[in-house]
């Protein structure tokens, strides 16, 4: 499980054309290449789910912050919009599955962008799990029968904690069957939910504004909920605005399977961001406008849920919430499609364990079958944490976040350190003959920032906050937890790393294409 020697690998292509990509770094074309510009499009914006997570985040951001915490929406996007700019550039060079482990392997050597991968993967099957909980926030809301443990439907609850696990079982279930039947399915599913989702979305947000109660200007305070002051309310309510915008670089994720890659990934990637940045922002404005009261403490507690069933009536309100528990099945199947991908590449390169079984695609679908049931469950062993308390529900969201803010620095770290030596440079054309997507001259200023960003983000969301964490006090593993989660896997990966250098350097003699370095 050695680093392949720069001298003894290939050079990247610099340019591809149409389904030879793949050929020229070494693969073969085994995924079926079905998808088309929309369904790159969703999924990018499926994994983000505007309606997933900010229902299920909005009361956590609101409990912490006050209404002042809309603001940290807005820098979160430009710090994400940064991080999406540089990944435009790598989806256009270097159009492969498991973008984030491609990527950080190429730039910088196979170990680092090992961890970078080992990271990221672990991170999704983390966020597959915490998006499948979300539905707790919403189907009780439409009918108290969803709540099948218990009669307190909220997640920080142990019956509302206990309950949000047996329905994302049940969710995980269903999107495994779906990412082990046929691509094409996916894809349609994913396609018809995200068409759903952004209707839902903007239907969500003129009713919310035509039912306004207060004016803008109620953003500037944090009331009685910020104890912590201006910045403290904002370093944690920028958690709500974390956790929603990440996985745009799905659209890199799926481009094995996607027509004109080169051309259509970057801007995918870029497009899913920002209309996912704007809905979303906009949600949470007409939220805090459109809400009953500000002070009663069910904000806080129930979040969006309550506003629309408060503000727009049971019927109009619960109608609006079926969409969101579509949004929330489809974001859950575009997150677990993801992490198969990634589970895949690794695997394709010998870089997992039984690789042999989990590189293995189903010709007649065009799927592979065995990462998909790897992600699913344990993404569902997971959940099995809410059972032991409701914290538990945050600790999983926070960790997912900040696994997946690491592996991006695993990636514009690398790159900015490739610009500053000047042996990064994106040239050749893309499938219909135009220039790769660069950011030419910005390009060094623009990654330095998207990296300052990705590791202060990082830092805040680790940070171990008690009343964050551990408000009710006594358990000092949940307001660790994200710092010990990821001691252990960091730890875990090395232990992999080395059994596997004792085993002899078979695999990279057996892959010398797989992880090419770039040319100098």
């Amino acid at each position: 499980m050695t680093t392949t020697a720069r001298s003894d690998v290939r050079p990247d292509p610099p340019e591809s054309t149409g389904d030879r990509s793949l050929a020229e770094f070494g693969y073969r074309q085994e995924l079926h290449r079905s998808l088309g510009r929309y369904a790159s499009f969703a999924a990018g914006f499926s994994f983000i789910s505007v309606l997933t997570t900010v229902f299920q985040f909005f009361a956590f951001g609101y409990a912490f912050g006050g209404p002042v915490f809309f603001w940290a929406w807005p820098a979160v996007l430009i710090g994400q919009m940064l991080v999406a700019a540089c990944f435009a550039e790598l989806a256009a060079r270097y159009p492969i599955s498991g973008a984030i482990y491609q990527w950080s392997s190429r730039l910088s050597n196979l170990t680092f962008g090992w961890f970078a991968g080992w990271i990221m993967v672990i991170g999704q099957i983390v966020v597959v799990g915490a998006a499948a909980l979300a539905l707790q926030v919403v189907m009780p809301a439409i009918w108290s029968g969803f709540q099948l443990i218990g009669d307190d439907p909220a997640p920080t609850s142990a019956s509302g904690a206990a309950n949000a696990a047996v329905l994302g079982v049940l969710l995980l279930v269903l999107t495994t069957f779906v990412n082990v039947i046929d691509n094409r399915v996916m894809s349609l599913i994913n396609r018809i939910g995200v068409t759903a989702e952004i209707i839902g979305a903007a239907l969500i947000i003129v009713l919310l504004f035509t039912h306004s109660e207060r004016t803008p200007g109620i953003t500037f305070h944090t009331g009685t909920a910020a104890e912590s002051g201006l910045v403290g309310a904002l370093l944690v309510g920028s958690f709500t605005a974390a956790y929603v915008m990440i996985g745009f670089d799905s659209a890199g994720e799926m481009s094995e399977e996607t027509h004109h890659p080169r051309r259509t990934a970057p801007r995918t990637i870029l497009t899913a961001l920002g209309a996912a940045g704007l809905l979303g922002g906009l949600i949470i404005l007409g939220g805090l406008l459109a809400a009953p009261s500000l002070t009663d403490g069910r904000l806080g507690v129930e979040g969006l849920s309550y506003v629309l069933t408060s503000s727009l009536g049971d019927g109009v309100g619960r109608a609006l919430l079926v969409d969101v528990v579509i949004a929330i099945a489809v974001a859950t199947l575009a997150i677990q499609t993801s992490a198969c991908r990634m589970l895949f590449s690794m695997a394709r390169d010998g870089q997992m364990p039984f690789s042999g079984r989990l590189a293995k695609v189903n010709p007649r679908t065009g799927m592979p079958s065995a990462p998909a049931l790897v992600v699913g469950a344990l993404a569902a062993a997971l959940l099995l944490l809410n059972f032991a308390s409701p914290e538990a529900f945050l600790a999983i969201g926070t960790t997912c976040i900040v696994m997946l803010y690491l592996a991006y620095a695993m990636v514009t770290g690398p790159l900015l350190w490739r610009r500053v030596r000047g042996d990064f440079t994106v040239e050749g054309t893309d499938e219909t003959g135009r220039p790769l997507f660069s950011l030419g001259r910005w390009g060094v200023p623009v990654n330095a920032l998207a990296l300052l960003y990705g590791l202060f983000m990082t830092v805040n969301l680790a940070w171990p906050r008690a009343e964050v964490y551990d408000p009710a006090g006594g358990h000092w593993y949940f307001q660790w937890f994200t710092v010990l989660f990821l001691l252990v896997t960091v730890g875990l990966g090395c232990l992999y790393r080395w059994l596997g250098a004792h085993r002899g350097r078979a695999v990279e003699e057996e892959v010398p294409l797989a992880v090419p370095a770039e040319s100098s």
